[in-house]
C-alpha cells in the first residue's frame, strides 16, 4: 500500500503525521531499529495502528517517509560572496551529513522503502536541486558563471552519493574540494 497522494494539508492528517514522526524520531533514539514497530510508535503517538497502516502501509513507508523529512534541508546554502566557495562550503556539509551514520540510516530507509515508485529518493533528489540552484542563482546575481543544475549533479553530487553507497571510505574533503575544481576550474 502507497502513501495517499492527497492528503489536505494542515488540521487533523498533519497533526497525525507530525505526532507520527516524532513518535518515530523519539523510539529510533532510544531503541535499535529493529526493534521498533507500528503498533509501538502508534502508542507513542497516540494513534491506532491501523491509522499508521492506512497512511503508510508499512513500517518501511513510514520511515521512507521519516526519512525523507529529516532530509529535507533546514536553510540556505551559506552566502561565501564566491561561488566557488559556496558550492565547496555546501559540497563538503552534504558528504558529511549524508556518509554519517545517521545520514546513511536515512539514505537506506528512503531506498528500501520506496514502493512508491522512486517518489521519496525523487523528493531528495529534488531538495538538492533546490539547494544548489540557490548557488546557481546567487553566482549569475553576482555575474559570475555556473554550470547547469544538472551538470553540477552529474559531476559532485553524483560521486559524492555513489562514494557513500557503493564504497567503504566516505568521500574525503579533499575529494569534494576536487570535484568542485574540476567543475569550477580556477582559470575560468
Amino acid at each position: 500500500m502507497n502513501m495517499r497522494e492527497n492528503i489536505r494539508p494542515g488540521g487533523r492528517s498533519a497533526r497525525v503525521q507530525a505526532s507520527v514522526h516524532e513518535a518515530v524520531r523519539s523510539l529510533l533514539s532510544t531503541m535499535d531499529r529493529s526493534d521498533v514497530t507500528i503498533p509501538l510508535i502508534a502508542t507513542e503517538a497516540g494513534v491506532t495502528p491501523s491509522t499508521i497502516y492506512r497512511r503508510w502501509g508499512d513500517l518501511q513507508e513510514l520511515l521512507a517517509d521519516v526519512a525523507v523529512e529529516r532530509l529535507r534541508p533546514d536553510a540556505p546554502p551559506k552566502d561565501t560572496g564566491s561561488v566557488r566557495t559556496d558550492l565547496t562550503q555546501w559540497a563538503e556539509q552534504y558528504a558529511d551529513e549524508m556518509a554519517s551514520g545517521p545520514g546513511r540510516a536515512m539514505i537506506r530507509d528512503v531506498l528500501s522503502g520506496d514502493a512508491s515508485g522512486g517518489r521519496n529518493a525523487g523528493k531528495c533528489c529534488g531538495y538538492t536541486r533546490e539547494q544548489v540552484q540557490v548557488i546557481a542563482e546567487r553566482a549569475r546575481d553576482r555575474g559570475d558563471e555556473f554550470p547547469e543544475v544538472e551538470t553540477v549533479i552529474d559531476q559532485v553530487v553524483a560521486p559524492i552519493m555513489y562514494r557513500i553507497l557503493f564504497d567503504e571510505a566516505p568521500p574525503t574533503s579533499e575529494k569534494v574540494r576536487a570535484l568542485v575544481e574540476r567543475l569550477l576550474p580556477a582559470d575560468r
